[in-house]
């Protein structure tokens, strides 16, 4: 498809990348009614906001938990559409402490929505900070330093927070708890991600065929993002070999091109099941980590979980370890000895 070869994860992870932002933004629903999958998750907030709307106050905080590419971004637009308000956008890293947020939070109108992606990466005192603008619609300013110093108190009017996070645990207690809806976004079905690509096909000016658009969700990990990158990739293969659509035979060609197996798993992925296949028993995350050049929050946060969906890889007391699955899909011997239940006959502890 091309000379290029693409980096490890570069077509499979869930995050967007810059050049992907206008385009994602122009592939969003316009109403939560028009929002694809996730179906318990959109009743709730149906209901939530037609009972805000009937009490005429703003929506309760709200954290939304899951991995990246499934919408989470998406949900808190909508929801400033539906509640016509406004939005304000910013995300955890981007705070290094209470003041970044202060202009924000006294700007913000009555039912307005504040957005903070990646809320699990707030420096503790924002967090603390956000505690009693969440609950008493105020915050505590310092002014001036040592036995000098004067705190006063700022109102607020009453707002929306609304949290984004892929690392739930990581939230301290406390403060997940002053969100009074919690939701988790699930990885989608082949038929909503079916949906989704024949939505987005004719804004990128292509045709794509049923058969085409099976293959491609099913190489998706399920998660719509990833859908959509791997949809722009055939589409510029289709573009370049002047096909007038997207068959199923020029998706697999371009799908193999791109590295990308039946499963979803992509390079790295493959490396990774390899190397706990022929270590012979379980591999710590560090050791794995430095055989494989990649980051350890990467590997436990991006492809371990797809991993363990789908029964390729266990957790042991020990460390990681390989199912015969994942042997039978890279086509390696099971070593002797090994069990139905694991590679090393230990599947089952966590």
């Amino acid at each position: 498809m091309g000379e290029r070869k693409q980096e490890d994860g570069e077509w499979t992870r869930g995050e967007p990348r810059r050049e992907e932002a206008d385009f994602d933004r122009t592939l969003r629903p316009r109403r939560l009614r028009d929002f694809v999958g996730q179906e318990r998750l959109v009743r709730n907030l149906g209901i939530a906001i037609e009972a805000a709307r009937q009490r005429k106050e703003p929506l309760d905080h709200l954290l939304f938990c899951g991995p990246p590419g499934l919408g989470k971004t998406t949900l808190a637009w909508l929801l400033a559409k539906e509640m016509e308000t406004e939005i304000y956008v910013t995300s955890g890293p981007a705070l290094s402490g209470p003041k970044d947020l202060v202009g924000t939070l006294t700007r913000l109108e009555r039912g307005d929505i504040l957005f903070l992606d990646e809320i699990h990466r707030l420096p503790r005192a924002v967090e603390e900070f956000l505690y009693s603008a969440m609950e008493d619609q105020a915050i505590d300013i310092t002014l001036d330093q040592g036995p000098s110093a004067r705190c006063i108190r700022l109102g607020l009017q009453p707002f929306t927070l609304v949290g984004a996070t892929t690392r739930e645990g990581l939230l301290a207690a406390p403060f997940r708890n002053r969100f009074g809806i919690v939701e988790r976004l699930e990885p989608y079905g082949p038929e909503d991600l079916r949906t989704i690509l024949k939505r987005a096909a004719p804004r990128l000016g292509l045709r794509l065929l049923p058969g085409a658009a099976a293959e491609i969700a099913e190489r998706s990990r399920g998660v719509p993002r990833v859908a959509l990158r791997l949809l722009r990739r055939l589409r510029d293969l289709a573009q370049v070999r002047g096909a007038e659509a997207l068959d199923l035979e020029l998706a697999r060609e371009g799908l193999a091109d791109l590295e990308v197996d039946g499963l979803g798993l992509e390079s790295l992925d493959r490396a990774l099941l390899r190397t706990l296949c022929l270590r012979g028993g379980p591999v710590g995350l560090k050791t794995l980590a430095a055989s494989l050049g990649e980051d350890e929050d990467t590997l436990a946060s991006v492809y371990e979980p797809f991993l363990l969906r789908l029964g390729l890889i266990s957790r042991t007391p020990r460390g990681r370890i390989a199912t015969p699955r994942a042997f039978a899909h890279l086509g390696i011997p099971l070593p002797p000895g090994a069990e139905e239940g694991g590679a090393q006959g230990t599947l089952g502890f966590s």
